[in-house]
């Protein structure tokens, strides 16, 4: 027998059985379309990104800003001292400068009318000066005017629709100071656009915008903005412009901050946002293998006669398995094909998803990139492949003999090889968790630790587990409920193949689950802990977010009679010790009663404009003791001596730093507060202080007031949003199994035609028959789903343990969460189980007793 025949033989198995594969079809489909979308979306996101930037850049020719940039722990590029306006005027005088503006950039968060702020939560809320040269100016007036006169403002259109503002409106600036503004102008950026992306802009007078953004309030700007006359390349224009400047002042050309601009975003955000979906997709494709490898094992074994009668027909070893593969191939071209074409679709509803959690992403025309194509399409076809290899194999040893005889495909992969296989499976079982453990308390290793739970996927207790969890049907559902059990286990082998699919599912779920818990009762105790106060006035919990809360604030509220105490914590940046650290600021003396630093040594009194308080963990790592000097260098340049005059315990609101306000003054930036904590007086009610300070704070922009519980529950919310996200991620590989655990059925039916007649003929109503391959299914799913709880739970700790160095330090399993998956997870089997079931219901009893 020829190659070509049986080739053609496969085809036409394939076009008359193709309801078989139908599952695998769609799974493969899925996880392709998961794939290509994400790779679709960061193509897009990166062509939008460089767009932006090209277009806010596209007449500045030279950027002129400090050399010397401070990394900061949580901002992207650092921080970068001001430089001198005045130097915009020795610029123009440069030959081939035809203009030459100073920027002053700053946060800026706009007040709507309905007196809530604009953004926030996550895009920055931006502040600056109106260019004046349209070309080096990247906004467009689109109504009104430019400002003129003190209080005057141009906001972008984008965030006058989301606040209700219009030409004539009068509002509040968040800067964080809050300044009266009226709104004279409504501008796009470039020649449409709402905005900067999702971002807000409000353009000042460059008086108001020195006098309320920069640390000195006149004579500074964020940087020089130049564009070169007719003529002169941007190269040529640096070079003339460079002997001209100050020390500690550089030139660099347009093209040069765009491209630093773009990679910057490409380099971190970009990079782990598609590294992050790239992971689900693979968790989607990893479920969608073990869907395929259980439909082909079965489908094979089904065909057991009909490949041995081509081995008796002449058909080699090599002929029977190229046939099979050639069939998974076909199956896997044509569902990648179609996960192409889903692609697109999927990229268009992560973008809408992120954008509905408050993950506003710019906006464009999708962009395809031919890696986008290609790789889903390999990588789609691989999995159907490789996931039939095995299957294949086991087709290709099938001897002639076996066309002469019955064969049981219900008991196919049983005997000797399952008896190795449970044996494999104890073994990484046994090997498996001590890794995990290991990983987990010993180093900590996350690593360790991923490799433990890769290990613990291996084992299955399919038998065991299905009779357990199926011992109340017989009880419950009577011979049908006793059917339905007996059939999920009287092939453990199949059993945990569809189930696997759905336990990593849940697994990954369950993992995340515990893991977030875990966060948020950290943070709940970090706020038991280290919070005494009665109110927390907060700024924006996550995100590049608004400008913060004014220092003026603590002051305002400490006067009020309601208010025993109030201290604000602002942050800034210095350099200690050659790296980029946070510092807090924050008045010493009104800390006790509110924020507790636990057991201090030394004094928090004794700071002065000199002194540090550093946490205990952070002087142990350094070798530092009480007394000791550190060389602290800041944004303007300056550095000097700071004596080590306090230690804290740490690890609660406060950070591993801490100065007060004198010593911070003269360094300063954009100063704010993240937080003000409030005490209140003896006798007055959380319900009577919250409104007379919610009252105190409308001049400043009414900032979100909450108790101690609503501020620990928001410090929690990023954690809320994450899990959203991680469950909308994850649905599409729950789905993948379930559409496993239903195909498997379907197929389960077709081989037992002859034995559902059987019963039908026996006396079973059609009722009955359904009930039975329902409960079958769900048996299967709850083998799934409890494993996958379990395994899920312990990577869970493991985690938690691993990344304890990061803060994670309570453990923390939600009952309420898990068992919601659980329900789900049934449920989610009872639904999988409907259309096999009713299949069964529909077969025609004589027929099926006639079938072979």
């Amino acid at each position: 027998m020829t190659s070509a025949v049986t080739f053609r033989l496969s085809l036409r198995s394939l076009r008359a059985h193709k309801r078989r594969l139908a599952g695998t079809f769609l799974s493969i489909l899925l996880g392709v379309s998961f794939l290509t979308g994400t790779m679709v979306l960061g193509d897009t996101l990166r062509a939008n990104f460089d767009t932006l930037f090209a277009d806010a850049n596209a007449g500045t020719d030279v950027v002129v800003r400090s050399a010397d940039v401070l990394d900061s722990p949580g901002t992207a590029g650092g921080v970068r001292a001001p430089v001198d306006a005045a130097l915009a005027d020795g610029l123009r005088t440069v030959p081939g400068v035809a203009a030459a503006e100073p920027s002053v950039q700053g946060a800026g968060q706009l007040v709507g009318s309905d007196g809530k702020p604009i953004g926030g939560q996550g895009p920055p809320t931006l502040a600056g000066n109106w260019l004046t040269d349209g070309r080096l100016n990247p906004y467009r007036l689109a109504e009104g005017r430019a400002p003129a006169a003190p209080g005057e403002v141009v906001v972008n259109r984008g965030a006058a629709r989301s606040g209700g503002l219009h030409i004539g409106s009068t509002t509040v600036l968040r800067t964080p100071d809050p300044v009266p503004v009226t709104v004279v102008g409504i501008a796009t950026f470039g020649a449409s656009a709402d905005g900067m992306g999702p971002s807000t802009f409000t353009a000042m007078t460059f008086a108001d915008a020195e006098h309320h953004l920069t640390p000195k309030g006149a004579g500074q700007a964020s940087s020089i903005q130049v564009r070169a006359a007719a003529g002169v390349g941007q190269r040529e224009l640096v070079d003339r412009i460079t002997p001209r400047l100050p020390a500690g002042v550089q030139a660099i050309t347009g093209t040069a901050a765009t491209q630093e601009s773009t990679q910057l975003l490409s380099g971190r955000f970009l990079s782990m946002f598609t590294t992050l979906l790239l992971v689900f997709a693979g968790i989607a494709l990893l479920v969608a293998t073990f869907t395929i490898h259980n439909t082909f094992a079965i489908v094979v074994a089904q065909r057991t006669r009909e490949n041995a009668l081509l081995r008796a027909l002449g058909a080699v070893r090599g002929q029977v398995l190229g046939a099979t593969l050639a069939e998974a191939s076909a199956v896997g071209l044509l569902a990648s094909l179609g996960g192409l074409l889903g692609g697109i679709g999927v990229a268009t509803g992560l973008k809408a998803l992120f954008s509905t959690l408050g993950f506003a992403l710019p906006t464009g025309g999708m962009v395809i990139g031919a890696a986008a194509i290609v790789l889903p399409l390999l990588v789609g076809t691989l999995v159907a492949v490789g996931s039939a290899l095995l299957p294949a194999v086991r087709a290709g040893r099938t001897a002639p003999l076996a066309a002469l005889r019955e064969t049981g495909v219900d008991r196919a992969g049983q005997g000797r090889s399952g008896t190795v296989r449970v044996l494999a499976g104890g073994l990484l079982l046994a090997g498996g968790v001590p890794v995990a453990v290991l990983g987990a308390t010993d180093g900590p290793s996350v690593a360790l630790t991923a490799g433990g739970a890769l290990a613990v996927l291996g084992p299955v207790a399919a038998a065991f587990a299905v009779r357990t969890l199926g011992a109340p049907l017989p009880r419950l559902r009577g011979v049908s409920g006793l059917l339905a059990r007996r059939n999920a286990a009287r092939n453990p082998r199949r059993t945990a193949a569809t189930a696997s699919a759905l336990m990593i599912g849940v697994a990954v779920v369950t993992l995340f689950t515990v893991f977030g818990a875990s966060i948020k009762a950290t943070l709940d105790s970090t706020v038991s802990k280290s919070f005494a106060g009665d109110l927390a006035v907060t700024s924006p919990s996550f995100g590049a977010g608004g400008s913060g809360i004014s220092p003026k604030v603590a002051d305002a509220l400490a006067g009020l009679p309601e208010v025993r105490q109030a201290v604000g914590l602002g942050r800034g940046v210095a350099r200690i010790d050659g790296h980029g650290r946070a510092l807090d600021v924050t008045d010493p003396a009104r800390l006790p009663g509110i924020v507790d630093l636990g057991r201090v040594d030394g004094s928090l009194d004794g700071l002065g404009t000199d002194g540090l308080a550093v946490s205990r963990s952070e002087a142990r790592q350094h070798g530092w003791q009480l007394g000791q000097s550190v060389t602290v260098g800041f944004t303007d340049g300056s550095s000097g001596p700071f004596t080590i005059r306090a230690l804290y315990e740490g690890g609660g609101l406060a950070g591993d730093y801490l100065v007060t306000r004198q010593a911070w003054a003269p360094h300063r930036g954009q100063d704010a507060d993240t937080m003000v904590a409030v005490g209140l007086r003896d006798g007055v009610s959380t319900t009577a202080g919250k409104a007379a300070v919610e009252k105190a704070l409308v001049p400043f922009g009414s900032p979100q007031v909450q108790d101690r519980d609503g501020y620990a529950k928001s410090a929690a919310s990023g954690v809320d949003m994450m899990l959203s996200v991680v469950y909308a991620l994850l649905a599409l590989a729950v789905l993948i199994a379930l559409l496993g655990i239903a195909n498997t059925l379907t197929l389960a039916v077709h081989e037992r035609t002859r034995e559902l007649g059987l019963l039908r003929a026996v006396g079973q109503t059609r009722a009955q028959l359904r009930g039975m391959v329902r409960w079958e299914s769900v048996l299967v799913a709850a083998f799934g789903t409890v494993g996958g709880l379990g395994l899920g739970a312990f990577l869970g700790w493991a985690l938690v343990r691993a990344a304890d160095r990061a803060g994670t330090s309570s453990f923390a399993i939600p009952p309420g969460q898990l068992a919601v998956v659980l329900a789900a997870g049934l449920l989610a089997g009872a639904v999988a189980g409907l259309r096999p079931a009713g299949r069964a219901a529909r077969l025609d009893v004589l027929r099926a007793i006639a079938t072979e």
